[in-house]
């Protein structure tokens, strides 16, 4: 079956001019299939079926417990992860450990070696604390690129490592140096290398989709040879010890805004030590590729439901939308400053992020459209109607309408009980439910039930012509009356 990185590779010879033919001979397929997935890259690949072992969920964890303890012991690994829930035996741990220090290489000395313009970036992630937002606190990461030949640097801070945010970042990088370059050098993150076995690395399928645009070749560095991606290595040191101490962030974006002035002042205009030159005069974006036109969109994509109260969940957080996208799918496209919802490729709304949690974000348009809304629903002739039975009535619709309940459906099964009831027992199940904040029709009706279990009642007299029993009277306001009997009796008092 055809592989993601060898759908890789026919691009990037494609790139180098190679015809389809040469391409075909060169990777050991057919012509045919090389012509189909130069002309859809995006067709899926089958997945081949490999056998699975019980040691596959545990692989990384002892890859790492191999890098920072390199003489460990099959029998301490096997009872450190039969505590996380291995079930195997200690032979086949025995053998993958075998495999690892086999592949495992001994220190060496190395010589430095220097790119050529715009052949070579380096990347890499640095942890840098945390930001805080009102009562929350959100990690702040930062992914270092560095053009190897120039040794300019680009920084961009996130609150995330997801695979889209790596994206982010990488394309902000290739506008800021103005090109991309032929090959990028990636550690073992697990948005770029999924699983490696000594020279044998298997990358993101993911990360491939998005280097294969750019005609990017992935190099994926050995394990523990720091020597490789020294660059970047370097450059989070001097990020870390130059730019950070002593500087105080009001947000993510004020980050990125100070990082980026210091870019420009300070990192990239400063004499390197190791070429001599400024990395800004010592780049050189004729010799970088031009970036696609158009471009394709990373931003952060998921797709979700819109909930009663007109809003969406993304990120810890509600985002409004409008109130007839009610019980629709829609989808959700976010960068680090902005929230974009949209319904069949048409933006419906747009929100600026917000980095706390459990906060509801909204828009004063989406509430006026809600408020409108309802106001449309409480002119309703059989809401009015169930409004005419006192203020507990109108103070429950209030209720209703807050809690997202459909009020002409909840107010027509309302109504309904009101016949089969009598309105002084609905009302007073319409009491109970207020005191005890039960909002929906289906409380009401249980109220009904339990008080019917000690009364009898009975229904009201059906007559032939249906549309006479179908016809509903506001009840009336018996203050009104109150104040013409005091009206007429203080008339009587006076003596005329």
């Amino acid at each position: 079956m055809i592989s993601k990185l060898q759908i890789f590779e026919m691009h990037r010879l494609k790139g180098m001019g190679f015809s389809n033919r040469m391409i075909a001979g060169t990777l050991g397929l057919d012509r045919a299939t090389v012509s189909k997935y130069i002309k859809e890259p995006d067709i899926l690949p089958q997945n081949n079926v490999q056998r699975s072992s019980k040691l596959d969920p545990y692989r990384l964890i002892i890859k790492e417990m191999v890098e920072q303890y390199p003489k460990i012991k099959a029998p301490v690994v096997l009872r450190h992860i039969k505590e996380k829930g291995f079930e195997g035996e200690v032979t086949i741990v025995r053998d993958y450990l075998r495999t690892l220090k086999r592949d495992a290489t001994t220190r060496q000395a190395f010589i430095r070696f220097e790119s050529d313009a715009g052949q070579q970036m380096q990347i890499d992630w640095g942890h840098f604390g945390s930001l805080i937002y009102g009562g929350t606190s959100r990690k702040l990461y930062a992914l270092a690129v560095i053009e190897s030949h120039s040794r300019m640097l680009h920084v961009s801070f996130t609150h995330s490592q997801k695979q889209a945010v790596l994206h982010q970042c990488l394309v902000d990088a290739f506008r800021y140096f103005g090109g991309t370059p032929k090959e990028i050098v990636v550690d073992n993150m697990l948005t770029a290398v999924t699983d490696r076995a000594g020279a044998i690395i298997r990358f993101n399928d993911a990360f491939l989709d998005f280097l294969r645009p750019f005609g990017i070749t992935p190099v994926a560095c050995n394990v523990r040879a720091p020597h490789e991606k020294g660059k970047i290595e370097n450059s989070i040191k001097y990020l870390r010890n130059n730019f950070w101490p002593l500087r105080e962030f009001e947000d993510l974006d004020d980050a990125q805004n100070q990082v980026l002035a210091w870019l420009d002042i300070t990192a990239n205009k400063r004499k390197h030590q190791t070429t001599g030159q400024a990395p800004a005069h010592r780049l050189r974006p004729d010799a970088l590729r031009s970036l696609p036109n158009p471009m394709a969109d990373f931003r952060e994509i998921e797709t979700l439901q819109v909930y009663k109260d007109f809003g969406i969940r993304f990120d810890a957080n509600v985002y409004t939308v409008p109130p007839r996208m009610v019980g629709k799918t829609v989808t959700v496209k976010a960068d680090r400053k902005t929230v974009s919802i949209y319904h069949k490729d048409k933006v419906v709304a747009a929100h600026k992020r917000c980095w706390q949690r459990r906060k509801r974000i909204e828009l004063e348009s989406h509430k006026e459209q809600v408020r409108k809304l309802r106001k449309k629903v409480m002119m309703d002739k059989e809401v009015s109607v169930f409004m005419s039975l006192g203020q507990d009535a109108v103070d429950y619709l209030e209720k209703l309408a807050d809690a997202s309940q459909p009020l002409k459906k909840t107010v027509k099964g309302l109504l309904l009980l009101q016949d089969s009831h009598g309105s002084p027992a609905l009302m007073c199940a319409v009491k109970k439910a207020l005191k005890h904040k039960l909002y929906g029709l289906d409380y009401i009706q249980n109220l009904l039930d339990q008080e019917k279990a000690h009364k009898v009642m009975h229904m009201p007299v059906s007559l032939k012509n249906d549309k006479l029993n179908d016809i509903r009277l506001t009840s009336p306001n018996l203050a009104e009356y109150d104040a013409i009997a005091m009206k007429r009796r203080g008339y009587n008092e006076s003596g005329n």
